[in-house]
């Protein structure tokens, strides 16, 4: 059994959560707090193994409750957020301040439906995350340096702890690195300034797909939160197109849909790139790439938050090489690079 607190200040947030999660016959709600005070009391007699954590609360915000958390006494949180502009910015820097997932209250484009999945799924994965004391930034490493620029693509999908393990990928690319196209499982609404947030510190061009959007050299896109996104042609380029309908693998946007089109888009013309997350989203996808000629590289587990996806990528077959975090960019740039030669 996941034995989860909620920390809320709404008592009707705090019924509707405490009802859809213990409809689930592996999660056991242990309590329900209106502020953190009162969570650090319950935190300490009843030991949960997930706290799910709203971000706007009196006496004390979630944020500062988070740090002092995750600073003393770190445990896996699920923040909420509203998709406001305020909210999607609040997300992230829980995501910085640790917060292992964070869920988008409902509103008008996100239903109690939907809410009550994802919650569900979420507390899941942090169940099973990896969580350290907050420490400070990672130094940025060496960038990798390319010989020339290459026109092929690479796919990236990623989930649980991906929002820092991206970051550190890009932060080590080079202003030519090979077009990117991303599936990171967020929320709509968060993706957009998650982006911009990483287009700030990355010498390559970070943005939210746009629907047609060319694929080049140097930019890199994520697609939006609750749409799917797919890589396809457009004369002698390549640009991603997005799309409605029903989740993939439990997504959307799914990492399956978009792998899915690049091995058929672009074949042995691109690179995969499987990283931390809980499930299986992107696993058959990725061993269509390979047995379309792509190279496809899996994070390895001891870098991984959670080895879920990797892991069942490696399994199927899909993956053909396993790397450290810190490797994964020099990776795929060498293998996106006309100068090597992919082995089969």
């Amino acid at each position: 059994m996941i034995r989860v607190l909620i920390v809320d200040d709404s008592a009707i947030v705090r019924k509707i959560l405490r009802t859809k999660l213990e409809a689930d016959p592996e999660i056991e709600v242990v309590g329900t707090a209106p502020d953190p005070y009162i969570a650090r009391d319950m935190i300490a007699r009843h030991k949960p193994d997930v706290l799910t954590l709203d971000i706007e609360m009196p006496r004390m915000n979630g944020l500062t409750f988070l740090k002092k958390l995750m600073t003393h006494y770190p445990m896996p949180v699920v923040m909420l957020s509203s998709l406001s502009t305020k909210g999607s910015e609040t997300a992230l820097n829980a995501l910085e301040l640790g917060a292992v997932e964070v869920l988008a209250k409902p509103s008008a484009a996100y239903s109690l439906d939907d809410m009550a999945e994802d919650i569900v799924s979420k507390v899941k994965a942090a169940a099973v995350a990896k969580v350290h004391a907050l420490q400070a930034p990672a130094k940025v490493l060496t960038k990798h340096r390319l010989t020339e620029t290459t026109h092929r693509v690479v796919a990236i999908g990623a989930s649980t702890g991906g929002t820092k393990a991206l970051e550190v990928v890009l932060r080590q690319l080079p202003a030519n690195a090979p077009g990117i196209v991303i599936v990171q499982h967020m929320p709509a609404g968060f993706t957009k300034s998650f982006a911009t947030r990483l287009n700030e510190v990355c010498d390559v061009h970070v943005m939210e797909a746009v629907h047609g959007e060319t694929v080049l050299p140097g930019k890199v896109i994520i697609a939006a939160g609750n749409r799917h996104m797919q890589l396809a042609h457009n004369g002698v380029n390549y640009e991603v197109r997005l799309k409605d309908g029903p989740r993939v693998s439990r997504h959307r946007p799914s990492v399956d849909v978009l792998f899915h089109s690049v091995a058929k888009t672009a074949g042995s013309n691109a690179v995969g790139v499987i990283m931390t997350g809980m499930g299986n989203d992107g696993a058959s996808g990725m061993l269509a790439m390979r047995q379309a000629g792509a190279a496809t590289v899996a994070q390895d587990e001891q870098s991984c938050v959670i080895f879920g996806m990797p892991r069942e990528a490696i399994e199927n077959g899909g993956a053909e090489y396993v790397v450290p975090l810190d490797k994964i960019a020099e990776k795929f740039c060498q293998l996106a690079s006309a100068k090597v030669k992919k082995s089969n």
